[in-house]
């Protein structure tokens, strides 16, 4: 390392301005003072810990090359010696490894070390007397390794259980701990600024404990809904998420090209692609993985995000309803476990509120209740024209120009019906039928209107769910298509010569073979993960944030004065 390090001694604070090309790797308008200074502290602690022959990012492998010794994994050891008493000190010798969050220097001969490693902590302890006793250590070295150990160092320590006089479970060191990788830069104490977080999570995560547990608690769900799914018989597989056409909900599929220029889509859900498995068979099927819609970004929205969809063969919309609930409680048990006994910085669930049955509401009825007058016929071409003129005669104002049927609709449902998912789960039932172009339709007893055979469920009036019994009738199938396509396009009511239509073919054709009735249900993971964590922002969910802040993340930013970046 010595000979690859560069001088410090052409650096002085002049020079910043034109070393920052080089320095932050041309970082753009963040080439600045910050940027050098960070550079500069990272080589000037390169070199000094080049001066030590023991720290040069050894290759891992057993400290010392004693193959007896037990390397092991931080959560293992504290299990293992939970039991160990005061003052008792085991007898097998082992290695653990990990970042230390804290060095304290109770003596020039003796260093107290925190040690971080899968989410867990233990403390690490170097008595120089005890070291001498066992040949572990010279004072010299003692004192070089003690005055160089930083706060985000990650080192190997190699020692005995042993639990302090305090009651801290403890690795007592035998030989001198490896600086394994240290951290060149100063590892912050605090970062609560919410743009420097996210342009450094990397940081974020070693800083704040409650970005770290947001994200386990993503995997623990994600886990969950597999295992969940799994002992209910259902199969997971794998469709595409590049093709010819982006099927499934009403939403705008990012496009792109292949090598030989022809033009492909990302996937806006996995819908159609499952509901053939179960033509060809697969009567319980699901898919847990990423979709892609070109819509915009807020706090729950983000361009890619992670759904969950299953489909179940002869499955009918109660039949859904009952095994929504059963997992949404199930759910919320699990993650107030979790909050209760591992992430202890999140905010606990408050499980009553998730008590069988959910309340429903159906979706005309409770609109028409709301509005305090009658909705004309949803499934006729002038529609539309219909509903603004019974809208605007009663005082409800519509924006122009105009939306689409669908999207009226839902923002009329958005403004009196989802708010009442504020007291607990809502099952919002029965669409109107051009609200949903891949379900089932009949007529409702009650109002005569078109509906479908679906239900959402909201909670805290946000969606959380979407479920209904597929269309399986190819010729009704074909047509909702074209009908979807005149929603979006406007165009309600024109025929389908008038202009050209996408219709996945290729979808009809399967259904031509017979899909049996089939439930199907389909959930943003990100939305369980907020609505458990207590998280308002879908970036928290997310690794690196929502897709303003994952582009750029390849260029260096400096961490800005809004840190705490004192040193333990």
């Amino acid at each position: 390392m010595a000979a690859t390090t560069p001088s410090l001694q052409f650096l002085r604070p002049y020079t910043w301005r034109p070393l920052l090309g080089a320095a932050a790797g041309g970082a753009g308008k963040h080439n600045n003072r910050a940027a050098y200074l960070r550079f500069y502290h990272a080589l000037a602690r390169q070199q000094e810990l080049a001066q030590v022959d023991a720290l040069k990012y050894p290759r891992l492998r057993p400290p010392h090359h004693n193959d007896d010794v037990v390397g092991m994994r931080i959560p293992a050891f504290r299990e293992k010696y939970a039991n160990v008493k005061a003052g008792s000190v085991a007898d097998e010798e082992v290695v653990v490894h990990g970042r230390i969050q804290s060095v304290r220097r109770a003596s020039s001969k003796l260093v107290f070390l925190d040690i971080k490693g899968e989410f867990e902590h233990v403390q690490g302890m170097c008595n120089f007397r005890k070291l001498e006793e066992s040949g572990g250590a010279t004072l010299e070295g003692f004192k070089k390794l003690a005055k160089l150990l930083n706060r985000g160092d990650i080192i190997s320590v190699t020692g005995r259980a042993t639990r302090t006089p305090t009651g801290e479970l403890t690795v007592e060191a035998t030989r001198l701990p490896e600086l394994l990788s240290p951290s060149l830069v100063p590892l912050p104490e605090k970062l609560v600024e919410d743009e420097t977080r996210i342009q450094h999570r990397h940081i974020d995560l070693l800083v704040n404990r409650r970005t770290t547990d947001t994200l386990r608690l993503r995997s623990y769900l994600i886990k969950y809904l597999r295992d969940f799914l799994h002992e209910r018989g259902f199969l997971e597989f794998q469709t595409p998420i590049l093709a010819e056409n982006a099927g499934g909900a009403v939403a705008r599929p990012f496009v792109t090209h292949s090598a030989d220029n022809k033009e492909l889509a990302l996937r806006i859900a996995p819908e159609l692609w499952l509901k053939r498995l179960v033509v060809g068979g697969v009567d319980r099927v699901f898919e847990l993985g990423p979709a892609f819609r070109k819509e915009g970004i807020d706090t729950t929205h983000n361009p890619e995000f992670y759904i969950c969809e299953f489909y179940s063969a002869y499955a009918n919309l109660p039949d859904l309803v009952s095994l929504t609930e059963d997992m949404i409680c199930g759910a919320a048990q699990h993650c107030q476990h979790l909050i209760s006994t591992k992430l202890t910085s999140l905010p606990p669930v408050e499980t009553g509120k998730y008590k069988r049955p959910f309340r429903q509401m159906e979706f005309i009825p409770s609109l028409e209740a709301a509005l305090g007058f009658q909705l004309p016929d949803l499934s006729t071409d002038s529609a539309l024209e219909d509903l603004v003129e019974v809208l605007e005669k009663n005082g409800v104002q519509v924006e122009k120009p105009n939306p689409s049927l669908p999207k009226l609709l839902d923002k009329l449902a958005a403004q009196h019906i989802e708010p009442h998912s504020e007291e607990g789960p809502l099952f919002i039932t029965h669409h109107p039928a051009c609200m949903s172009p891949l379900s089932k339709s009949f007529r409702c007893e009650k109002t005569g209107q078109l509906v479908s055979a679906r239900t959402e469920l909201f909670m805290n009036g946000k969606e959380l769910a979407n479920m209904y019994e597929e269309e399986n009738d190819p010729f009704a199938q074909r047509q909702k298509f074209i009908d979807q396509v005149k929603y979006r396009e406007g165009r309600q009511g024109e025929k389908e010569e008038d202009g050209e239509m996408v219709v996945d073919e290729g979808y009809i054709q399967a259904l031509e073979s017979g899909l049996p009735p089939t439930g199907g249900w389909g959930c943003g993971v990100e939305r369980l993960v907020m609505l458990f964590s207590g998280t308002k922002r879908i970036s928290d969910v997310l690794s690196f944030g929502n897709l303003r802040n994952v582009v750029g993340l390849s260029k260096a930013v400096p961490v800005t004065a809004a840190t705490d970046t004192t040193n333990s």
